[in-house]
């Protein structure tokens, strides 16, 4: 049996229904769809996700990500995008792994692999890989813990270092890299992305930001953009209206008042703004998604 093979049946076993499951193994969650989802957004923090079964879009700004069991995807910093599940049925269900990037696992990595070569040099926020037979043997190894709980403890960690080597070592070095050095451009914009995500209802004022980064306003703006593929208001904009999504479908606000809560001070500039990016009026969107939520 391939690797790809015993971890689809690992996660078939251990991941009963669709959703997004926390397991026993730390800073891992394993997710399932039976069926193709609709584009809903969620912040990607700096994570992997490897998937073993299906195909999974991810659309930051004007730009889609699309991975499966060949390619892995690599978040680097707090990311809002639009995620579904473009392949899954319920015979063969969409089937992922989903693990938190721990950066004093990373830093120690590079610190003790300073001379590693990197096959790539990038700096956006999201990229996308080849899976390697190495990469798939170690998520093997730790989805396989869940069959023994008892070895979680010692054996899990050493597994999510070798997954994290392998990174490392693998097409997304030089972002990990990046990820792991305190002063370097990633982490100085990741700052100022933590930043604008606690006071995106604010006026956020860009100097401000600039500041928080260590940068110039127009070094600023050109390496946010590069990370995010958005400038520093997209992305706040970005940030305000999946919040106000949020508010409509989960706790039934009207619209108005979901752009008001968010920041918005006229309901016209919400409107244009949520359709700008979502193709529709936000009351008709929030009622087509509670629609497929309830049926």
């Amino acid at each position: 049996m391939d690797k790809l093979t015993t971890l689809t049946d690992l996660l078939s076993r251990h991941i009963p229904q669709d959703g997004i499951h926390a397991c026993p193994l730390p800073g891992v969650k394993l997710i399932r769809s039976s069926a193709p989802t609709m584009p809903m957004p969620v912040v990607y923090e700096p994570t992997l996700c490897l998937i073993a079964q299906g195909r999974k879009q991810a659309v930051l700004g004007t730009t889609a990500f699309v991975y499966d069991p060949a390619n892995y995807l690599v978040a680097s910093v707090d990311l809002p995008v639009m995620g579904s599940v473009i392949e899954a049925t319920t015979e063969r269900p969409y089937l992922c792994v989903q693990i938190d990037l721990n950066m004093a696992v990373l830093s120690d990595l590079v610190i003790q692999n300073p001379a590693i070569p990197t096959a790539q040099n990038v700096s956006g926020g999201l990229v996308l890989n080849r899976t390697t037979p190495e990469l798939l043997d170690a998520m093997v190894r730790l989805i396989g813990l869940l069959d023994s709980h008892q070895d979680i403890a010692v054996l899990a960690p050493l597994a999510i270092r070798e997954i994290l080597y392998r990174l490392l070592t693998g097409g997304s070095g030089s972002l990990i890299r990046k990820m792991a050095q305190a002063d370097s451009r990633m982490n100085q914009i990741a700052r100022a992305i933590v930043w604008i995500r606690t006071r995106f209802r604010e006026s956020c004022p860009i100097d401000q930001a600039a500041d928080i980064a260590g940068m110039s306003r127009s070094t600023f703006h050109a390496h946010f953009k590069s990370v995010t593929l958005m400038s520093p208001l997209e992305f706040r904009t970005l940030l305000r209206v999946q919040e106000a999504q949020r508010l409509m479908v989960s706790d039934a606000k009207d619209a108005a008042s979901a752009g008001f809560i968010v920041g918005y001070a006229s309901p016209s500039h919400f409107s244009r703004d949520y359709a700008r990016i979502f193709g529709m009026p936000p009351a008709t969107h929030a009622d087509q998604l509670r629609s497929v939520l309830t049926s």
